[in-house]
């Protein structure tokens, strides 16, 4: 059982209030910002539209017996692990989160899986996906945010730039087995430049890429997430309905996404973010 209340963490202050929209859902709000939503009897229900559709690459990819070994960079409340191991019950899944405090809620009361199936790792997501062994992983999801250095209100958050470029996705590439999927949160404003820098580091590493959002998001209309999936190997399996499946259950999606039709074109002209994944001083 969930019970709402506010607690302590290493940044500041986690919040555990009721969903106003859907009655016996919770909401994770940390310092102030919505970061997961929680249904205590439904791990299958995803409510945030992202990972709904980052759910569909994986349900497009991966049969239901699939045992998949999956990274998580960054945590927060587990919502998209316990959805996969609803999913995957096979699955051994490692989340990576900065925050000890937050880690430590996570973990009291949302009623997580246990180890194996769930391990909780305090660290910075870079410096463990470094340090992982080639190969080891048939799924790697980034989703870490972290407050804007250069927003002085505090209220935009963006990914740290050394987890968006080459050595990143090479470091991906590398931690996957061959066919594994590398899945991406991207926050992105009416300037898609740095989605589509992203992307691009993608395009340089990886065969097969494929990029998704609702319309509106991928013609600049407003801020929203653009999830991202790159792959050696094609991401929709052709024995789960192929990549016009996936298409067809984005459209009919609560909140409709688009597979972007040419991810060449969307990268034309941008250079990759350099910056290293972790620095000769941090490593």
């Amino acid at each position: 059982m969930i019970t709402p209340g506010t607690f302590p963490i290493s940044s500041g202050t986690a919040e555990i209030v009721p969903d106003p929209w859907t009655d016996g859902v919770f909401l994770l709000k940390v310092n102030g910002v919505e970061s997961s939503q929680l249904n205590p009897d439904r791990p299958e229900t995803l409510g945030f539209e992202y990972m709904r559709w980052a759910a569909a690459v994986l349900t497009h990819r991966f049969a239901p017996d699939a045992r998949l070994r999956v990274l998580h960079l960054g945590g927060a409340g587990c919502t998209f692990a316990r959805w996969v191991t609803h999913t995957y019950p096979a699955s051994h899944q490692l989340a990576v989160e900065l925050d000890a405090g937050l880690a430590a809620v996570a973990r009291e009361h949302f009623d997580l899986p246990r180890a194996p199936q769930l391990k909780i790792r305090v660290g910075e997501a870079g410096e463990v996906l470094a340090g992982l062994r080639d190969a080891t992983r048939e799924v790697v999801f980034r989703d870490v945010f972290a407050p804007d250095p250069a927003d002085p209100t505090g209220a935009l958050h963006v990914t740290p730039a050394h987890l968006t470029g080459l050595d990143a996705a090479a470091h991906a590439a590398r931690v996957l087995t061959p066919g594994g999927v590398y899945l991406l949160n991207i926050g992105g404003g009416p300037d898609l430049t740095s989605v589509r820098r992203e992307v691009a580091a993608l395009t340089e590493t990886f065969a097969h890429v494929e990029v998704m959002a609702d319309p509106a998001m991928l013609k600049g209309r407003r801020r929203g997430n653009v999830i991202a999936a790159a792959s050696s190997a094609p991401l929709s399996a052709d024995g789960l309905g192929g990549r016009s499946a996936l298409a067809r259950a984005l459209r009919s999606d609560a909140l409709p996404a688009q597979l972007l039709d040419d991810v060449v074109a969307f990268t034309a002209g941008l250079t990759p973010d350099a910056t290293p994944l972790v620095t000769p001083a941090e490593g």
